[in-house]
């Protein structure tokens, strides 16, 4: 018979990497719905698109600090902040290539 074994730790998630992951799915959500919505206007946006779009690279470069930050510190999980920084990355990687594209 199999004992189970519990691991008590000090460990937790900081409010800096869960802060840094929502501000990645924030950020990614929003470019993704600017962009449907732009392909249902055939490109003809407002202003307001482009407003959604710097606002989504400031939270993703926010996200971002925030989740290089957490991720250094040693008594935390490192879940979350690893998961904010690739979100965060995956946002600032979408709008670099829709700067290149002229969108």
């Amino acid at each position: 018979m199999k004992r189970k074994h519990y691991i008590f730790t000090n460990r937790k998630n900081s409010e800096g990497a869960i802060m840094s992951t929502i501000l990645g799915v924030i950020s990614n959500g929003s470019l993704g719905i600017i962009l449907y919505l732009a392909y249902l206007k055939s490109g003809d946006v407002p202003v307001s698109y482009g407003l959604t779009g710097f606002l989504a690279a400031v939270f993703s470069i926010v996200g971002l600090v925030l989740g290089a930050q957490a991720v250094q510190r040693q008594e935390e999980f490192k879940l979350f902040p690893v998961l904010g920084i690739i979100l965060n990355l995956a946002a600032l990687l979408i709008l670099a290539f829709l700067v290149q594209l002229g969108f």
